[in-house]
């Protein structure tokens, strides 16, 4: 009569040699069929490099409450320290949307940003869009917000499409106020309206 013990034992000693080279075997087929050819085979050491060094964040959200009691959300694509100013950030893709006490809302959206922590301060920069709850949308080389006040202007020229028409000025600061105003935009530096009555 066989020992089954003895069997028993050669079987798991056996196991215990191939099942980790089968596993090892498979892994590497898995990585062999899952690089297609046109993946490249190094690693670029720079690129990991570079994202280490700059301290990169993905998809960062900042919020906060102004003066007049409206709520800010700042959210962008990445977000990384300026080395050169210590409370600076320098932002890709920023969003910001300020919900008003009075119901009314701003949207500004633009591919780049830096948010001044200390001074509070937001510079959306690159093609600047700006759209209000009142049907107000603008386009402008650069913008700056407050977040204190929850005041923002342009840096240059300012091409808005209002429900009355369109408007191009040089300069337009925006503000909102907790009292009966609500939403006050301020145009200067040579106005130009083209007024479109609207067809009842």
């Amino acid at each position: 009569m066989p020992d089954t013990s003895n069997l028993h034992s050669q079987i798991v000693g056996w196991a215990k040699i191939l099942l980790p080279i089968c596993a090892l075997a498979l892994l590497s087929t898995l990585f062999l069929f899952a690089r297609t050819p046109t993946q490249p085979t190094d690693i670029d050491l720079e690129e990991v490099a570079r994202i280490a060094r700059e301290q990169r964040v993905s998809a960062p959200e900042f919020s906060g409450v102004t003066d007049e009691g409206a709520v800010v959300v700042i959210s962008a694509k990445s977000a990384r320290p300026d080395s050169d100013e210590p409370d600076t950030v320098s932002v890709d893709d920023i969003f910001l949307r300020m919900d008003n006490t009075d119901g009314s809302y701003v949207q500004v959206t633009a591919p780049l940003g830096e948010i001044e922590g200390r001074k509070r301060i937001a510079q959306f920069l690159g093609l600047a869009r700006l759209e209000t709850s009142s049907g107000y949308r603008m386009e402008t080389n650069g913008l700056i917000a407050d977040l204190n006040t929850g005041v923002m202007e342009s840096l240059g020229l300012i091409e808005i499409r209002a429900p009355f028409g369109e408007l191009t000025a040089g300069n337009v600061t925006f503000s909102v106020t907790s009292d009966a105003l609500g939403q006050q935009m301020l145009f200067t530096n040579g106005v130009r309206l083209l007024y479109k009555p609207q067809t009842p």
